[in-house]
């Protein structure tokens, strides 16, 4: 037999193992959001914070008595996701203790109880739970340490394109991703990452810290700029048709396109208080090789909007511009010998276009109850952003970061 002493050190290590090892690799709650992350097209988790009524949706999901119950039995956090199908409504997620009862259509997956908005929707996710799901890894699996961690939002391109609209082409390098969300005073902050094809990536993305607040210039309601063009125009040009439109009619050979996508640049979208528009669209470019390459491309183009009876003048500031029943439509000024200012509508007023260095972070900066009074932002958009006084999104490679100020 083994003396006492040397007994009793082997059975403290193998105590005391085990403990260490949970004190340096703790064991994750909430695993159930492994195997429903990937069948949501929109997921956010939500603090629990002691002293607070159910929310909303427990209320309208539940009976009071057991909205009152389950919401005290919660702990830390709570989720709510969307599918796909998006009309089905949301599915709510919660903790309750093993062996107490669930409330009428709730069911348990993992460690987690899912409540589904309907019959259907509830036979649908059951289905394709029972599909075998390889292990969430790279952008997949921080989300979902992420939703388990702290309040967070995930996202994939099914519920960006209707919360986008028209604008998602303009998003196509944002088409999954997840930010961790916190408040500070009238404003949300987020950091996180963002792309369209990170679910693999292996590592994750620099954090960049919310930007500051700002305002944009009088009149202007949108201003984008970005180290490569390509941030506007990847997901714009994915339409066959519209490419090759471009290439045919407008003279934007395929040489030129992948040029124009290393090109930084600088976007406004400004209001017009006089005249037939509402607004004025200005992109400035930092073109890259022989201008007189360009210059080439812009008499080709000169053409091609001469055989679409539009005329041509030119401005006191020695602009270029095409008019149509006496209104202008657009044009273009070369800034310097390599920077070009187009437009759509009425001539800019003079003004500084600063364009950002290649290895500068994109920047949009915009006005989104200002756009939503205009009726220029997408129906589907969250009301809170609509009420917000200004949105700022800043990003370099997949990391993104942003705030919303609410007044």
């Amino acid at each position: 037999m083994l003396p006492l002493r040397i007994t009793a050190a082997t059975t403290a290590a193998t105590l005391a193992l085990p403990l260490l090892l949970l004190l340096l690799f703790p064991r994750r709650s909430a695993k159930g959001i492994d195997r429903l992350l990937p069948e949501a097209a929109l997921m956010q988790s939500f603090s629990v914070r002691s002293g607070e009524q159910p929310p909303p949706v427990w209320q309208q999901r539940l009976s009071a008595d057991q909205a009152s119950t389950l919401w005290g039995q919660q702990r830390r956090r709570w989720w709510q996701f969307w599918t796909s199908h998006g009309d089905a409504g949301s599915y709510l997620v919660f903790s309750v203790p093993i062996g107490a009862p669930l409330p009428p259509d709730a069911w348990r997956v993992d460690d987690l109880v899912v409540l589904a908005p309907g019959p259907l929707a509830r036979q649908w996710l059951e289905k394709q739970l029972q599909v075998p799901q390889r292990a969430p890894r790279g952008l997949i699996q921080r989300c979902s340490q992420s939703l388990v961690q702290q309040d967070s939002v995930y996202w994939d391109r099914a519920a960006l394109a209707p919360l986008l609209g028209p604008l998602a082409p303009l998003a196509a390098s944002l088409q999954q991703g997840c930010f961790a969300l916190r408040q500070d005073g009238s404003s949300l902050l987020w950091q996180g990452e963002a792309d369209a094809t990170a679910s693999a990536r292996p590592q994750p993305a620099q954090q960049l810290p919310p930007p500051q607040r700002a305002t944009p210039s009088d009149g202007v309601l949108l201003q984008w700029q970005g180290p490569r063009l390509a941030l506007l125009l990847s997901g714009i040009l994915n339409a066959t048709a519209l490419r090759q439109v471009l290439i045919d009619r407008y003279g934007l050979t395929p040489e030129l396109i992948e040029q124009l996508q290393g090109a930084p640049f600088a976007l406004r979208l400004r209001a017009v208080n006089e005249g037939p528009y509402r607004a004025s669209l200005a992109l400035a470019l930092e073109l890259p090789g022989d201008p007189s390459r360009w210059q080439r491309w812009l008499s080709v183009l000169q053409t091609a909007l001469l055989d679409q009876a539009l005329q041509q003048r030119s401005s006191g500031s020695g602009a270029k511009l095409w008019s149509l029943n006496g209104e202008v439509q657009g044009g273009w000024r070369w800034l310097s010998a390599s920077r070009l200012l187009l437009f759509l509508g009425p001539e800019p007023t003079p003004s500084t276009f600063e364009l950002p260095t290649r290895d500068a972070p994109w920047q949009l900066l915009l006005k989104p109850a200002a756009l939503e009074v205009a009726g220029w932002l997408p129906p589907a958009a969250p009301l809170v952003v609509k009420r917000a006084q200004t949105l700022a999104l800043t990003g370099r490679g997949a990391g993104v970061s942003g705030r919303l100020d609410l007044r």
